[in-house]
């Protein structure tokens, strides 16, 4: 990255929102205990109260068994409730439905109703690629037809296999918008990388260019705090976050937008694992050397990019874009190559895992080899089975993951998963110079993605997510190339998990009990 792309003017320092965070925390906290406080003081006035708890309690086991969850979140809950009626009944109302869930759905619904109409039916696309990969075809009309989602060929792929290749690239992109500029990202940090990017928003809007910015709020809080978008809104830039902290209002928090994307005119997009922060582009090394990646797609396939990043804008506000089809032009691009694409979006509030699906069909798919590359491994029983028969047909299952963590506890659950997999034949690698953030998969030369979803539960069921599947394309085979590369850096531990003592495997039990909440 050349010095003039990351030195900016002086421009007011934004605080962050720890302050904010903290507050949030304890407020919750207060809550919870005000609850079990509450009904332990009517427990004790009344048996028919206390009655009546154990009762509520029951009813809501029985109805979380019914519930069409993973088996993994639901033990978690009815152990709870079994165990501590008062905290664990508190505990599941407060962060177990979700309250305002239902008001999202809805809202996202309209949404969606309004935008899926500028997504094309391509059904003969998927139909080509069944005469040759019947499975592969398979996955892609279970993208097409759950999440309206479609293949397009009309597409060019690059991989970047670091982040800062790649916001190299965003930010030449960036310098030849002319209509629009949208960028969606879980956490963005005021700081280096980011004045970089804003500075090459301030010249954009000054010629005219729309450009629009939306963030979490919980991934962002420790890096920016609302007054980011009041300079922003001050200096011309649309800037929105998305589900607020708002503690004893807001019952929707643990539903976080995990995306990461960015699209320029709707005829360049770019996505893949890394955010908008310093650390993923190793300016700063707090957990050593930052790996990650990411994809830029150029044609058809950018509508659907547009259309997840419209969505999310939109849910964000109770009105809608007057005009929407300037955001879809009717781009003339002639493909390098004969690249099958398709993007897709996952969300928590419709009752379908799309990311965890897709997955499970790349997995089931492989005949010679597989290669994951992940943060986190925090997988369901049947993600775990399913890598484990991979391995056991005679499939080259490989799995890259930190060799230094980022939350010391996700990484000891991370770990708690590996015996399980090395004594069915799969092989573990850490990636020794420091932490591993990308999220890649590749198997047998055919078929990659390339995204934000991560093994573990809060990608696969609680948060917005996106990714990519690839098929057919220099771009898997670059996937390929960067694993390869990755390998030699890596630590392989499989036998030294092949084994693992009777009080280890107790521990490691009650750590991915309350894995669902991680």
């Amino acid at each position: 990255m050349s010095s003039n792309e990351v030195v900016v003017g002086d421009l007011q320092d934004v605080r962050n929102g720890v302050r904010r965070l903290v507050f949030a925390g304890i407020a919750i906290i207060l809550e919870v205990a005000w609850a079990v406080l509450l009904i332990t003081r009517l427990n004790e006035y009344s048996t028919w109260i206390a009655s009546g708890t154990r009762i509520i309690g029951v009813i809501l086991v029985l109805s979380i068994i019914g519930m069409r969850r993973n088996a993994s979140m639901k033990l978690l809950w009815i152990i709870l409730i079994l165990s501590a009626p008062i905290f664990g009944i508190t505990l599941y109302f407060l962060l177990g439905l979700n309250g305002t869930t239902q008001r999202m759905r809805q809202r996202m619904e309209e949404v969606d109703a309004e935008l899926t109409r500028f997504l094309p039916d391509n059904p003969e696309l998927i139909d080509e690629v069944a005469e040759t990969e019947p499975f592969v075809a398979s996955m892609m009309r279970y993208i097409s037809g759950y999440m309206h989602y479609p293949l397009y060929r009309n597409t060019d792929v690059r991989f970047y296999p670091s982040a800062k290749e790649g916001v190299i690239a965003q930010m030449r992109a960036m310098r030849q918008a002319k209509d629009f500029i949208f960028m969606e990202y879980h956490a963005i940090d005021d700081k280096r990388v980011y004045r970089a990017m804003e500075r090459i928003l301030l010249e954009k809007v000054a010629e005219g260019v729309e450009v629009r910015v939306l963030y979490d709020d919980i991934g962002s809080i420790g890096f920016i705090s609302t007054d980011f978008i009041r300079r922003s809104e001050a200096q011309g830039i649309k800037c929105r976050d998305f589900n607020p902290v708002k503690p004893f209002v807001n019952l929707f928090l643990d539903n976080r937008d995990h995306r990461k994307i960015m699209v320029i005119d709707g005829k360049v997009g770019f996505t893949g694992g890394y955010n908008i922060a310093d650390a993923y582009f190793n300016i700063t090394h707090p957990h050593g050397h930052w790996k990650d990646s990411g994809i830029r797609v150029v044609g058809d396939a950018v509508r659907s990019l547009t259309m997840m990043f419209l969505e999310m804008w939109n849910a964000t506000q109770d009105t809608m874009d007057e005009d929407l089809e300037r955001f879809f032009p009717k781009v003339r691009y002639s493909s390098v190559e004969d690249c099958h694409v398709q993007p897709y979006a996952d969300t928590p509030i419709d009752g379908e895992q799309v990311g965890e699906n897709v997955y499970l069909n790349i997995i089931n798919s492989a005949t010679r080899y597989l290669y994951i590359m992940t943060p986190y491994l925090i997988i369901t029983d049947e993600m775990s089975t399913a890598l484990s028969l991979a391995a056991k047909r005679g499939v080259d299952v490989r799995i890259i993951t930190p060799g230094i963590p980022d939350k010391k506890i996700v990484y000891s659950v991370t770990r708690s998963y590996y015996n399980g997999l090395v004594c069915n034949g799969v092989r573990i690698f850490e990636y020794a110079p420091g932490f591993c953030h990308s999220k890649e998969f590749v198997v047998d030369d055919k078929v990659a993605t390339c995204g934000t979803i991560n093994l573990d539960y809060r990608s696969l069921y609680r948060h917005f997510e996106n990714g990519c599947l690839l098929y057919d394309c220099q771009a898997v085979h670059d996937i390929k190339a960067d694993f390869e590369a990755t390998f030699p850096q890596c630590v392989e531990v499989t036998d030294q998990y092949l084994s693992v003592s009777r009080p280890i495997r107790l521990w490691q039990s009650v750590l991915r009990l309350f894995a669902v909440l991680l």
